[in-house]
């Protein structure tokens, strides 16, 4: 019977991620004096970044099996250091699959279905059912806002977690939202974590009681199924309304698409691309709910998360040009307090959290990201979180499973620490 389901796991994982026969992954090394040489690779050999390289740290990169060759040989041209993560990127993908889904049995075996796991990664369904059976469960905190649906009609779900019914206007407001890059799959259980050491394991009552909490799991419903059910490392949302490409190229990098700079920098005016903003800000209903929940609290938001993977960073604005803002210091004050209650909590192969202004340490300027947008508009700290990723010893593509439980943990400690921090400072104000 153990064989019969093993051969059935695996014919289901050989069945995906065709489109990826022949790409492999790459550590790339890039010196400060090569970044603009690297950024010109980008777009010639259609590079898709899964971390960028930044001083004194590799990225991993995916190309395509017709740009290896050339890839190689004008890295090495340019001294630019690349060496090979993975040889057959879906035969990694295939193995991931059958482990998620051998992680996903075991889970449900353990919990009975009841409770949201953090030994394997969650699908939508499994959130959104979370999301209402904490307002149904612990109505006098959490209440469930169905801001939208997304493109393809699914709910955009969030909690609203406040001990004063959002009424007492005295408290600072936390927000953060995650799943905005569909691929990104450890984000989401960092938000959904949150929610439940706020409402059902509350071991800081004083962030419930000193905060008013805006947790928004997957602001990208459409693309999030996409990545499990069609392509894995999908990023964008799905709408098909934004070119005359968008039928063939669909969706828009959601962290693209706010009314910061719109367009200027680290954008494709091409749909087909991972980083076309859209044909307009503001274009995606995803975007716009992140946007309203913003605008509707913006009085009392004293701090804004936004969870993306990977690489270990804390970045602040501003993320198009490498500028600072009136609030730098304070910014990365705050910023270096949350990197450093995580790193108490981090496991060894984990890198240490860098902080720092995002274009900066990536050496890359991107506009209409969330993260600026926020700060535009009077949100004193708005950061970029880049989670924990891939590191060599790891097997598999993804973030192995066992380390969701770390990753989440050490997260909400950072939480709290930014958390507590926001709030002095806003009674300063």
């Amino acid at each position: 019977m153990k064989l019969l389901v093993l051969a059935s796991l695996l014919a289901l994982a050989f069945a995906k991620h065709e489109e990826y026969i022949g790409w492999k992954s790459y550590y790339v090394g890039v010196s400060d004096a090569d970044f603009n040489t690297f950024g010109s690779m980008i777009d010639k050999y259609e590079l898709d970044i899964l971390s960028h390289p930044i001083s004194g740290r590799e990225g991993v990169i995916l190309v395509k099996p017709e740009h290896q060759a050339g890839f190689e040989q004008d890295a090495a041209a340019a001294g630019i250091s690349v060496k090979v993560h993975r040889e057959d990127v879906k035969k990694e993908l295939d193995y991931d699959d059958m482990m998620l889904e051998r992680h996903n049995r075991e889970s449900f075996v353990r919990n009975g279905g009841r409770n949201l796991p953090y030994d394997s990664y969650q699908q939508i369904e499994a959130i959104n059912n979370y999301i209402d059976y904490i307002g149904a469960t612990y109505p006098n905190v959490a209440k469930v806002v169905n801001a939208a649906n997304s493109f393809e009609g699914r709910p955009i779900k969030y909690l609203k977690i406040s001990t004063t019914n959002f009424e007492d206007l005295s408290k600072p407001v936390i927000v953060i939202d995650g799943g905005i890059h569909a691929r990104e799959w450890i984000s989401p259980p960092t938000v959904t974590y949150a929610i439940n050491k706020l409402v059902e394991d509350v071991t800081e009552p004083d962030l419930l009681n000193r905060f008013d909490w805006i947790l928004l799991p997957v602001v990208n419903p459409d693309g999030y199924k996409f990545t499990f059910t069609n392509s894995r490392f999908w990023r964008k949302t799905r709408s098909t309304d934004q070119s005359s490409l968008s039928g063939f190229c669909p969706g828009v990098d959601g962290n693209r698409n706010f009314d910061f700079h719109f367009g200027t920098t680290g954008t494709s005016s091409s749909a087909c691309s991972d980083i076309y903003p859209g044909s307009k800000a503001f274009s995606e209903v995803e975007t716009r709910v992140v946007r309203d929940i913003i605008q509707e609290n913006l009085a009392r938001i004293a701090l804004y998360l936004t969870m993306h993977s990977f690489g270990s960073m804390i970045l602040y604005p501003w993320g198009h040009n490498g500028s600072f803002s009136h609030n730098a210091f304070g910014l990365h004050v705050v910023a270096v307090e949350m990197a450093n209650a995580i790193d108490k909590e981090s496991l060894p192969n984990f890198p240490r959290y860098i902080v720092g202004n995002s274009a900066l340490v990536l050496n890359y300027g991107a506009s209409g990201a969330a993260e600026d947008y926020a700060h535009s508009v009077g949100v004193p700290l708005s950061y970029t979180y880049e989670l924990p990723g891939l590191s060599g010893g790891m097997q598999g593509f993804n973030l192995s499973p066992v380390h969701i439980q770390q990753v989440v943990r050490e997260t909400w400690v950072g939480i709290t620490a930014g958390a507590r921090r926001a709030g002095d400072l806003f009674r300063q104000q």
